[in-house]
């Protein structure tokens, strides 16, 4: 508090504050600061808080993590960085950045250069950006920016049920409500004493600060090129005229700030979301809204819900898993097929042609055991419940949606202007220009004739891209049926492998090994797939941002629907369902014969083929999330460090950072959406999708909360009040996945079958299933076999069997469909559509009765709304008086009535505008 030097300061802004703003001292830095506070009266209040924060400011002990121009004082809002360029287009990046920054000057945002010998590499020059108050007001009443007006007086919801038990899942209450609650209205710089304005340089939150500049900077022009008017910092980055533009991240992320600096929110949302040992706990998701915007929030809200709903299905399943197990050992099919005087004496026909040989039934033993635990009553139980659960998940969903845009002042929310602004990309391909009937100005217009190769071009390279996926899909076919018969004479020439062989089948081992490839591939396709898509898109030149991700969107997801689903679809649906039978057996490409299920069906190798896939694709997604960035990072601080003496400070702390690019969030609701399609389409194959997607999303939140907290630039904050686009694609996955269920239960399980001969064929009252697996095989005479499938070793048998259902050789018609086949199918087309039909009806019933938007949100939002046009009218009603007041005093009569009108016509326009 002695420095002379600040004593005289403070002085002399007391002075300059009480003279007009040109006969202030001369002094360079006093002239800069006094400029600050003399623009307009200030309070009091505001004046001493001024003082507090330039006494604390100590200008040659700047710490390394200072948020603040030079002075202290002004904060760091955005940064933009460049290094010289030695090529011919130096010049004119030079004048564009000039012109740019002097644009910028002009809409009054403040900036502050730090020369290239400051920065640590010596190379990089920083273009510091501060937003002052009436810049912020200004923008913040273009952009309707919401603030608060009065502490909400309505009470909290009720407490759930129970809720005692669930403390040690929470948070601590100022960390999960940060601020209180407030009715809110848009901002207006000719109300300001309506709002709860304690301090200037803190009421906009830093969200908002960085979203206000980030339009400014979008829009500001840099100068004439090619007879058009350039502007937006995305063109001057596209072109490398500025090689970054970032808002400041609050601090370092393991510690607090430090004196004058603000509370460190970023500190915060590491110690309490960001690390894995809080993987237990509850998100801070105001928190993160009010640190990174709705748009991200909106994200981390939606898996956060997810995740919590998928708890329900994994318990759910968990209890059909465990239901499963109990029942093996009252499994008469399984018994059947163990017991070595029925399945041992049972003789299969070959699984390949020449090399394979005969085969006893009870070899499957351990298969058709494994098979029960997917395979049984609760299957079908579950594939319904899965068919509801899915429809309570979108409900509750779009009720959490409508309680989240109360909560966060996007009921009147409008969509977000730089969507809806035209991208660079487009302006400069287009030569035309055309009224546009909305703004009435003319902007520029690229007829359908010049996009429309780019559409088709487009439209055929999804189209092949999606055949290659085909094409890949049948290689890996291929593979299985080439070398399933060298597995086979393998294992069964190696005496080495006896022990194993009891549950490492051919069949096994052929599915585990093509999984693995198909696996492999995928992962190919989907790396060059996405590098075309992007190319593609860029190729139709579309208008806005938001045709550019629509765009992108239905590219992607369609491919990844192909690529991911393609082999699971093949293995549920056709594997096994056109084989023939062994006199005249179906061949591919008239080469390699058809795969066969197993004698207790499909259901085992497509519960292996999904594990792999979507255990892969989750270890290998967060695996990749963690490291690339992490590696990244390390590589750049450490070819950056090269003048490791100058001050490291806290523009380039963030500049050395990953760039939390414009798709990331489209990549991570991708990733999400995809998984969504393993949990719903093929849970009646795969239970344990439910179970192993909540272990992954558990560890998915905790690594994109920590990626985006330490090793990502801090993103510009964004509104959105839903998930978009990918909610329509939830509701078609939706609406799908009952279909899949039930054909999957129908035609790839054993149940309806099993069904047909227990209220059908059976004799045995006392135990219905008894000889069900005799029946299910059908007899072949080995003389009937042609002479390329008969296996090369000769066998003393005369029959073998095989599954399906068709007449014996003595009938008359032999190896014909026999009529319980056409039973079977019978039953199986019904039960399909009794299982649609039953899960649809309950869906529609749901979706009827559980409202869109809670009722305690309607009656809020009504509530709001009237507070606030109260709120409005009465201050407007105050003015009215006190205008009045000092009209009595001083003016005429026709004056005072003038002033009673105009003050009504303001009333009356308020009142309007609020009720909008």
């Amino acid at each position: 508090m002695g420095d002379p030097d600040v004593l005289e300061m403070v002085q002399q802004d007391r002075r300059v504050s009480k003279e007009d703003h040109s006969k202030a001292n001369e002094d360079p830095r006093s002239r800069e600061s006094s400029f600050l506070i003399c623009q307009e009266p200030r309070s009091a209040k505001r004046y001493n808080l001024f003082l507090t924060r330039r006494l604390l400011f100590k200008k040659d002990e700047q710490s390394k993590d200072s948020i603040f121009f030079r002075d202290g004082i002004r904060k760091i809002d955005f940064v933009l960085s460049y290094v010289d360029d030695i090529k011919k287009e130096a010049e004119v990046k030079a004048e564009r950045r000039k012109q740019f920054e002097q644009n910028l000057r002009k809409t009054g945002l403040e900036l502050e250069i730090e020369d290239k010998m400051n920065s640590e590499d010596g190379r990089t020059y920083f273009v510091k950006i501060h937003a002052p108050w009436e810049v912020l007001a200004t923008y913040a009443e273009v952009l309707g920016i919401k603030m608060p007006v009065k502490e909400s007086d309505i009470p909290p919801a009720d407490k759930i049920p129970f809720s005692c038990m669930l403390e040690p899942l929470k948070l601590p209450r100022e960390v999960k409500h940060p601020t209180p609650e407030y009715f809110t209205v848009p901002f207006s710089r000719h109300r300001q004493e309506l709002f709860l304005i304690k301090d200037e340089s803190s009421f906009f939150p830093s969200s908002s600060r960085n979203r206000i500049v980030y339009y400014i900077l979008s829009r500001c022009p840099f100068g004439m090129e090619d007879g058009k008017k350039r502007f937006g910092i995305e063109r001057l980055l596209n072109s490398h005229t500025y090689s970054s533009a970032f808002p400041l991240h609050d601090g370092q992320y393991w510690k607090a700030s430090e004196p004058p600096n603000p509370v460190n929110q970023r500190n915060i949302l590491h110690q309490n979301w960001a690390r894995f040992s809080y993987f237990y706990k509850e998100q801070p998701f105001n928190l993160i809204r009010d640190y990174y915007g709705e748009k991200i929030g909106i994200y981390f809200v939606f898996l956060g819900f997810y995740t919590e709903m998928l708890f329900f299905a994994a318990v759910v399943r968990l209890a059909c898993f465990i239901y499963g197990v109990l029942t093996i050992p009252n499994t008469s099919s399984s018994a059947e097929i163990c017991d070595p005087e029925i399945g041992g004496q049972i003789i299969m026909c070959p699984l390949c042609d020449e090399l394979c040989d005969y085969w006893r039934l009870n070899s499957t033993c351990l298969a058709s055991k494994f098979s029960h635990l997917f395979d049984n009553e609760s299957t079908v139980f579950f594939a319904i419940f899965m068919g509801i659960w899915v429809t309570l998940f979108l409900e509750f969903w779009k009720q959490r949606q409508a309680r989240l845009e109360y909560e966060w002042d996007l009921v009147d929310f409008e969509e977000e202007q730089q969507q809806l602004q035209l991208r660079p990309e487009f302006e400069a391909m287009c030569t035309k220009r055309k009224m546009n009937a909305v703004t009435q100005e003319m902007e520029p217009y690229l007829p359908l004739c010049s996009r429309l190769p780019w559409y088709i071009l487009s439209g055929v390279t999804v189209t092949l891209w999606m055949a290659l996926v085909v094409a890949c899909m049948v290689a890996v076919i291929v593979y299985r049926l080439s070398v399933f018969a060298t597995f086979a004479s393998f294992m069964e020439s190696e005496a080495s492998l006896k022990h194993v062989k009891s549950f490492l089948t051919p069949q096994i081992a052929t599915s585990l090994t093509g999984s693995c490839l198909n696996f492999i591939v995928i992962l190919i396709l989907n790396f060059f797939y996405e590098k075309i898509s992007a190319w593609i898109t860029k190729m139709e030149i579309p208008r806005t941002h938001q045709e550019y991700e629509s765009s992108l969107t239905l590219k992607m997801f369609l491919f990844q629907f192909v690529n991911y689903y393609s082999s699971c679809f093949y293995v549920a649906f056709f594997k096994g369902k056109f084989v023939g039978y062994p006199e005249k057996y179906t061949y591919l490409f008239g080469v390699w014969r058809s795969e066969e299920c197993d004698p207790a069906g499909c259901l085992v190798e497509l519960t292996t083929q999904l594990t792999i896939i979507m255990t892969g694709k989750q270890i290998f997604g967060n695996i990749k999330e963690a490291i690339y960035p992490l590696v990244l990072n390390w590589w750049r601080r450490r070819k950056a460090r090269t003048n490791s003496e100058k001050l490291y400070s806290r523009w380039e702390q963030d500049n050395d950072l990953e760039t939390f690019g414009s798709l990331e969030l489209f990549y991570e609701y991708l990733e999400t959406v995809i998984q969504f399609g393993f949990v719903t389409l093929f849970v009646a194959s795969f239970p344990l999708a439910p179970l192993l997607a909540l272990l992954n999303n558990i560890i998915e939140i905790r690594v994109d909360a920590w990626k985006l907290t330490t090793q990502y630039r801090r993103p510009v904050a964004a509104k959105a009040h839903s998930i978009g686009v990918w909610q329509d694609i939830l509701y078609g996955m939706a609406v799908l996945s009952v279909a899949t269920n039930a054909v999957i239960v129908a035609f790839t399980s054993d149940m309806v079958p099993r069904l047909v001969y227990r209220y059908a064929y059976s004799v045995n009252e006392t135990c219905p299933m008894r000889g069900y697996v005799n029946n299910s095989l059908s007899v072949f005479l080995i003389a009937d076999f042609p002479n390329n499938t008969v296996p090369s070793e000769k066998r003393d048998y005369n029959t073998c069997r095989y599954r399906d259902y068709r007449n014996p050789p003595d009938s008359e018609d032999k190896y014909v469909p026999n009529i319980q086949y056409w039973h079977v199918l019978a039953a199986k087309m019904t039960f399909i559509i009794t299982m649609e039909h039953v899960v649809f009806l309950i869906k529609f019933l749901l979706a009827w009765m559980i409202p869109d938007v809670p009722k305690d949100v309607l009656e809020r939002v009504k509530r709001e709304k009237l507070m606030t046009v109260k709120i409005l009218h009465d201050f407007e009603l105050n003015k009215l008086k006190e205008n009045l007041r000092l009209n009595s005093a001083s003016s005429t009569d026709f004056t005072r009535h003038f002033a009673i009108k105009e003050n009504k016509e303001n009333l009356a326009e308020s009142t309007t505008y609020l009720t909008q």
